[in-house]
C-alpha cells in the first residue's frame, strides 16, 4: 500500500518535457496577456468581447499556474530542500509578479465599464463568470496604478514570500533533542509534536519541555520572517486604503464585520463551559491548577483508541460511505490513487492540508499520520476538503475560488460524520474517549482559534509602531492564551511558542486564518443537524450547496442552507450541542 503520494499525474519531474513546455507556455501567455492589454484596453469598444478574452485568458492562464505551481510546492512541502524546487517557485513567483501591474490595468478597465450588467447579460459565458466579474470591480476600488502593482508584486519575492520561504525552511528542517533512556536523541519537529499524543505522560512532559526549549535555536529567524511578512501587509493594506489587514480579510472571505461580531459573541460567551471540560480533564489526570498545556491532547482512557493507517482508511471509508456513496468513493478513489502522503519524515512540513488540482480534477494530501484516533480525524478532515473540490469540479476554475470560512465547511462536516460514527460503535469507555477527543478538537477550535485572532490582533497593532522583539511576540501568545484559555489551563505550563510553525501566520496574502475554522465548525455543526433531521435527501442538497460556494457571498450561500450567519442564535445554537458534549462528558467521567 502506497504511503507517499504520487505527483506525475502533473509531472514526472522538473526535467520532464510536460514541465519545461507548460512553463515556456505560460511565460508566452503572459506576454500575450501583457501585448494584447497594451492595445485592446486603450478604449472601450467592443467591451463584450474584449471581456470574454479577458475570462478565457484568465481560464487559460489558471491552468498553467495551478499545475505549476501545485507541483512545486507539493514537491517542497516532503522535500524543503530540493534545490530544484527552491529554483523553479522563485521562477514560477516571478513569471506570476511580472502579470500584477498588467492585472492591475485589466481591473481596472472591468470597472469602468459603464453598462457592466447589460454587456455581461449579453453574453454566455460573461454571465456564467458574473459574480466574477462583479467582485473584480469590487477589488479594483483597491487596486493601485499599473506600475504600484508591479512593484509590489516584484518586491514581495524578495519580502513576504522569500521570509515565508526561509521560515518553511527552518521548521521543516528543525530537530528536537529527547532525552530518553539517559541518551538524548534528535526527531523532527513534526515528530516530537505527535508525541503530544502518546499515552505516556512522561513522553508528553518530556517532548513540551524539549520542543520549548528547542525553539531557542531557530526563535529570531522565525521572528524575522513574522515581522516581515505583516510589516509588508501593514504597508500593502495602508496604501490600498483598507482600514486594517483584518478589513481586508472579510472582504477577501466575502464575510462582513456582523457575521463575525455575532460569532465572536457566541463564542465568547461559551468559554466558561469550555474551561469546565479542561479542569475536569485536569482532575482526571491529577492535576490541580487546570490542565498543562502539553496535556491537551493526553488521553483519559486506558482504552486503546489506536488506529494504524489502514485502520483509519477503513473506518473513514465506512462512515463516509454511511452518509453517502458519493464520498465513500471519492475517498476509496483517494486511497488508491496515492493521493495521500501519510507519514512524518525529515524535511516534510508538520501540519497537514489539502491540495485541490482543479485542472487534472483531483487533490493531493499531506499527513502527518501517528497511529491516533485524532489522526484519523484529521484525515477525514482532509478529505472534507477535498470532496469540496470534487463537488466543483463541473464549474470552471474561476467559479471554484471559495472563501477562507467556507473552505472550512466540509472539513469539518467530514469530521462530525467519523465522530459520531465512532461514538455510536463505541462502549461507554471508549464513547469517553472519543468524546474527549472531539471536544479537544472543539476547544481547539472555538477557544485556542479565539486566543490566535487575539494574537493576531496584538501582533499587528503593535507591528503598526514597529518590530517586535521575540520577548514581546511570545509575551502576546501568552496573553492571549490567558484570556481565552482562563482557568482551563495551567498558567505554569502555556505555549510561548505558538506562533512559530503554525503555517497560518506566515501565509503571505491571506492573513487572520483562524476565524474561518471557527465559522467552519459551527456552520458544518448547523448542516449536520439539519441532515439527523432529512437523511435521505440531505447529501444531495448539500453537494448542490459546496457547488455554490465559488461564486456566492458568504451570507447567501448560508441563506440557500436556510442559515442566517447575522444572527447571533444561530451560532448559540450552534455551540449549544458541543457544550451539551462537555456537560456528557462530565458525567460519564464520573462513571467509568
Amino acid at each position: 500500500m502506497a504511503v507517499d503520494w504520487s505527483l506525475k499525474e502533473l509531472y514526472e519531474s522538473f526535467d520532464c518535457e510536460s514541465f519545461k513546455n507548460d512553463l515556456d507556455k505560460y511565460d508566452a501567455h503572459i506576454q500575450t496577456i501583457k501585448a494584447w492589454t497594451k492595445t485592446a484596453l486603450i478604449n472601450h469598444e467592443e467591451e463584450k468581447e474584449k471581456l470574454e478574452t479577458i475570462i478565457k485568458d484568465f481560464l487559460t492562464l489558471g491552468e498553467f499556474e495551478e499545475k505549476l505551481m501545485a507541483f512545486t510546492s507539493l514537491i517542497l512541502s516532503v522535500e524543503s530542500k530540493n534545490e530544484q524546487g527552491i529554483k523553479y517557485q522563485a521562477i514560477l513567483e516571478n513569471k506570476s509578479s511580472d502579470l500584477a501591474g498588467t492585472m492591475a490595468n485589466i481591473y481596472q478597465w472591468i470597472s469602468e465599464i459603464k453598462e457592466l450588467d447589460i454587456v455581461v447579460a449579453s453574453s454566455e459565458l460573461l454571465t456564467a463568470h458574473s459574480f466574477f466579474i462583479h467582485e473584480i470591480v469590487e477589488e479594483a476600488a483597491h487596486q493601485l496604478g499599473e506600475k504600484e502593482e508591479e512593484i509590489i508584486a516584484r518586491m514581495a519575492t524578495t519580502g513576504s514570500s522569500a521570509w515565508a520561504n526561509y521560515k518553511n525552511l527552518l521548521i521543516s528542517m528543525h530537530k528536537v533533542e529527547i532525552e530518553e533512556d539517559g541518551e538524548k536523541k534528535e526527531y523532527p519537529l513534526t515528530v516530537a509534536l505527535n508525541m503530544a499524543y502518546s499515552s505516556d505522560k512522561e513522553v508528553r512532559k518530556r517532548a513540551y519541555h524539549a520542543e520549548i526549549e528547542s525553539y531557542k535555536k531557530i526563535e529570531d529567524g522565525v521572528a524575522a520572517a513574522l515581522n516581515g511578512i505583516k510589516g509588508e501587509a501593514i504597508t500593502v493594506c495602508e496604501l490600498r486604503g483598507y482600514q486594517s489587514p483584518l478589513e481586508m480579510t472579510l472582504e477577501q472571505s466575502r464575510m462582513d464585520q456582523e457575521t463575525l461580531d455575532a460569532m465572536l459573541t457566541a463564542m465568547k460567551e461559551s468559554m466558561p463551559k469550555l474551561r469546565s471540560y479542561l479542569r475536569r480533564k485536569a482532575e482526571l489526570l491529577g492535576y490541580n491548577n487546570g490542565l498543562p498545556f502539553y496535556e491537551l491532547y493526553a488521553p483519559v482512557s486506558e482504552k486503546d483508541m489506536a488506529y494504524t493507517y489502514e485502520q483509519g482508511q477503513a473506518f473513514v471509508e465506512e462512515n463516509f460511505t454511511n452518509f453517502s456513496e458519493n464520498l465513500g468513493k471519492y475517498a476509496r478513489n483517494a486511497f488508491d490513487k496515492s493521493w495521500l502522503d501519510v507519514y512524518p519524515k525529515e524535511g516534510k512540513r508538520s501540519g497537514a492540508f489539502c491540495s485541490n488540482l482543479h485542472s487534472i480534477k483531483e487533490s493531493r494530501f499531506l499527513l502527518n499520520f501517528g497511529n491516533s484516533f485524532s489522526d484519523v480525524i484529521t484525515m477525514a478532515h482532509e478529505l472534507g476538503h477535498g470532496f469540496h473540490g470534487h463537488c466543483l469540479n463541473d464549474e470552471t476554475a474561476l467559479n471554484t475560488m471559495y472563501p477562507m470560512p467556507l473552505a472550512e465547511t466540509a472539513s469539518t462536516f467530514c469530521e462530525t460524520i467519523v465522530k459520531k460514527a465512532a461514538i455510536k460503535q463505541a462502549d461507554k469507555e471508549e464513547a469517553f474517549s472519543i468524546l474527549d477527543t472531539e471536544l479537544s478538537d472543539a476547544t481547539q477550535v472555538i477557544v485556542d482559534i479565539y486566543s490566535r485572532y487575539l494574537f493576531e490582533s496584538t501582533l499587528f497593532e503593535k507591528r503598526k509602531v514597529s518590530p517586535l522583539t521575540v520577548e514581546e511576540i511570545k509575551n502576546a501568545m501568552l496573553d492571549a492564551q490567558r484570556e481565552a484559555y482562563g482557568d482551563g489551563l495551567d498558567p505554569e505550563f502555556l505555549h510561548p511558542y505558538m506562533w512559530t510553525w503554525k503555517p497560518h501566520y506566515y501565509f503571505t496574502t491571506r492573513h487572520f486564518y483562524n476565524f474561518p475554522y471557527a465559522f467552519g465548525l459551527l456552520f458544518a455543526k448547523g448542516l449536520y443537524a439539519q441532515y439527523l433531521a432529512n437523511p435521505e435527501t440531505f447529501p444531495s442538497d448539500y453537494e448542490k450547496l459546496l457547488a455554490l460556494t465559488g461564486k456566492m457571498k458568504i451570507a447567501d450561500v448560508t441563506k440557500a442552507a436556510q442559515i442566517d450567519v447575522h444572527d447571533v442564535d444561530f451560532w448559540r445554537a450552534s455551540i449549544q450541542t458541543i457544550e451539551e458534549d462537555v456537560e456528557a462528558f462530565i458525567q460519564l467521567s464520573y462513571e467509568i
